[in-house]
């Protein structure tokens, strides 16, 4: 929306603060004003001759004000507060007062010629609007020059005033407008009845129609619930059968929806018997907070089939004010009777929340935090779980890279004994769990070329040191500047680079040591788990105690051998219960060819990359898409069909193609669970890691 004309040529490090320098001076004007971000950058005069005004806004009607904004960009959160800054815009407000428009750029002269006819009106009040990028207030100084440029213009009335904005307003201003809008419901509730104390509530029946017309929300509907819609599972499959076949019979088998809200605006159509007719809600700020699989469920159903429209819904209403802790104490209240996991009560932390805005705000990446949320892909975001796992092995002690490579369970315990304040606690820059986030990957993805050069232990310490050689790494790497500001991700270009190499130099070193220090007996599995001997393990490999004596690098390299037929990756998963009925999936394609035949298809419909697992030996998966179970293969090979890819090959590897949300695959796990990769019943092909 800027006019950024005049810096068409220039380099990026010129370019880029100018453009952000304007950008913060139209930000400021909408919080002065709270006019739109199309009418606020129309406002920006920043450039050559904008005689140290960088925005001028100009407010007439009824209540005329003028704001001249001056607008200073750090991208270190550090700018300067000279007092010239302050003369500069007073030199600028007296051109404008003494109607000298000729010193202006072309945008300036208009508006300042549109500011001193508003000011000719009458006393009309002129704020000098200050926007500096930086935490600490300003010096005496600073304020010394602002006094005295008031008083020059002040002797005949208080007319002049200022606003000094730092980042905390202006990084609050933003955050406001990219959170999501309060979402209003409309509720016709009968039969129903009401309680007044000690929260306003409302129980009774609404129609389908109407519950699915809730779902245009989208997921805004749900953001006090700690869970998003599932998605297509097994349970909301009988929900639907129930809705279309008998619709009759769904307010006896459904326990309904709860729903929070910040207040209800009534209509009665019978002032004597209000109980009677049916009562119509508007509900403002609402949130479904218990129920959203019946939504979603309820939705699909209708859309389907209309006579799914007639079913019943139970509903509960409770409006909350402003009670934010009532109303995160009934969210988790209500969610207790479903299988709630640990996770799911983190989406109610508001440091969560905080890290979704800043990763938007800051990187333009999404940052999904509730269970069974899609998974964004890897170049566009990452999960809190990713992220709390590179937190982890980025911490400073070895203990809890240990404690997460048993179970991912441990990452969401609180207290004292427990890892997510650790990790959380203070927040986390956005750069810091990105960068992190950046080099786990990294690891995984070389750990996984490595394994078919290795085998035996080595393979082991692939597979199960993912986390131990993770921390490692990060204590390799030169890691100072990883929590700075750093738009061009450059920091994370070249740890990802040294990652590779670190983590091809480690492997050998740290199962040299494992053998070293606790036999070649001992269970790779059960040292890189055990918290003791990670940090045994650690203290002598970056102490540089292996140096004296380095392992054979080939003492656990593959040897070529004839290929054995592998078991049944599904059946392997299932035999060892590895995943939930229920658990979420996300697909991971297998090329970059395949995943950019199939990118527009999946853009159309976000649930065609989701699915689900269920303990079924031939079709395991339940596509989000349609509903249907499918086989991993069948699915992939039906998805290739349906996205009208010519180049498809004959078959693929489709566990290897559908992962949990720590970007394992199907294919991972079996391999983690067997001790070596468990192929599919479908011909396998060679995976290959998109970087």
């Amino acid at each position: 929306m800027l006019d950024l004309s005049d810096l068409e040529g220039k380099p990026d490090e010129e370019r880029e603060p100018r453009m952000l320098s304007r950008a913060l001076a139209a930000q400021a004007v909408r919080i002065a004003t709270g006019w739109t971000p199309q009418e606020a950058s129309l406002a920006v005069t920043d450039g050559h001759a904008d005689q140290g005004i960088d925005a001028i806004a100009v407010v007439d009607g009824a209540d005329p004000h003028v704001f001249l904004v001056q607008a200073k960009w750090s991208k270190n959160g550090r700018a300067s507060c000279d007092r010239s800054a302050v003369l500069e815009l007073l030199a600028g407000l007296r051109l404008i007062d003494d109607e000298d428009f000729a010193p202006f750029n072309p945008r300036g002269r208009q508006l300042a010629e549109r500011a001193k006819s508003v000011m000719a009106s009458g006393p009309v009040p002129v704020t000098q609007v200050i926007a500096l990028m930086r935490a600490d207030d300003v010096t005496d100084g600073f304020q010394l020059a602002i006094d005295n440029g008031e008083q020059e213009f002040n002797r005949h009335g208080d007319v002049l005033r200022h606003r000094i904005m730092l980042s905390s307003e202006l990084w609050a201003s933003v955050r406001d407008d990219i959170a999501p809008r309060p979402v209003d419901l409309e509720a016709d509730l009968f039969p129903w009845f009401a309680i007044s104390t000690p929260y306003e509530s409302y129980q009774g029946v609404v129609e389908a129609e109407q519950v699915a017309h809730w779902l245009e929300h989208g997921s805004t509907l749900f953001n006090l619930n700690i869970r998003n819609p599932l998605g297509r599972t097994p349970i909301n499959n009988e929900v639907i059968d129930t809705l279309t076949r008998e619709p009759a019979h769904f307010w006896y088998f459904n326990n309904g929806v709860t729903i929070l809200c910040e207040s209800a605006e009534k209509s009665h159509p019978s002032m004597r018997f209000p109980q009677s007719r049916p009562l119509g809600l508007t509900l403002r700020n609402a949130s479904v907070v218990n129920g959203a699989q019946t939504v979603r469920s309820v939705a699909e159903a209708v859309a389907a089939d209309d006579i799914a429209a007639s079913a019943q819904v139970g509903v509960r209403i409770i409006v909350t004010g402003k009670a934010a802790d009532f109303a995160k104490q009934a969210t988790q209240a209500t969610n207790r009777q479903n299988r709630v996991e640990a996770r799911d009560f983190i989406a109610l932390d508001p440091i969560q929340a905080a890290i979704l805005e800043e990763m938007r705000a800051e990187l333009g990446l999404e940052y999904s935090v509730r269970r069974s949320e899609l998974e964004p892909q890897p170049d566009t975001g990452c999960s809190v779980v990713e992220a709390a796992c590179a937190l982890a092995c980025f911490h400073p002690d070895s203990q809890y890279a240990a404690r997460i490579a048993t179970t991912l369970d441990v990452l969401w315990e609180r207290g004292s004994q427990g890892i997510y304040d650790v990790l959380f606690r203070p927040q986390p820059g956005v750069y810091l769990v990105w960068n992190a986030v950046q080099v786990l990957r990294q690891v995984r993805r070389t750990l996984h070329q490595l394994r078919t050069r290795y085998t035996g232990r080595g393979v082991a310490l692939a597979e199960h040191g993912v986390y131990l050689l993770a921390h490692l790494v990060f204590r390799r790497l030169d890691t100072d500047a990883i929590d700075e500001p750093d738009p061009r991700l450059e920091w994370a270009e070249h740890a990802v680079n040294e990652t590779k190499r670190l983590v091809e130099e480690l492997l050998p070193i740290v199962a040299g040591a494992i053998d070293a220090l606790y036999t070649e007996r001992s269970q790779i599995r059960s040292v890189c788990s055990d918290v003791s001997r990670c940090r045994e393990i650690a203290e002598q490999v970056l102490g540089g105690a292996q140096q004296a004596h380095l392992p054979d690098r080939n003492k656990y390299r593959r040897v070529p051998a004839k290929r054995k037929r592998r078991p049944n990756a599904v059946s392997v998963l299932i035999d060892k219960a590895v995943l939930a009925e229920g658990e979420a999936l996300t697909l991971s394609p297998g090329n970059r060819s395949e995943a950019e035949a199939l990118k527009d298809w999946l853009a159309e419909d976000p649930t065609r990359a989701r699915a689900t697992w269920t303990p079924h030996r031939t079709k395991p998966l339940v596509w989000a898409a349609d509903g249907l179970q499918y086989s991993p293969s069948g699915l992939i090979s039906h998805m290739w069909n349906l996205a009208r890819w010519e180049d498809q090959p004959v078959a693929n590897q489709g566990t290897a193609r559908w992962a949990i949300s720590t970007g394992e695959t199907l294919a991972d796990l079996a391999w983690s669970a067997l001790g070596e990769l468990e192929a599919s019943d479908e011909t396998p092909e060679p995976k290959v890691i998109a970087p």
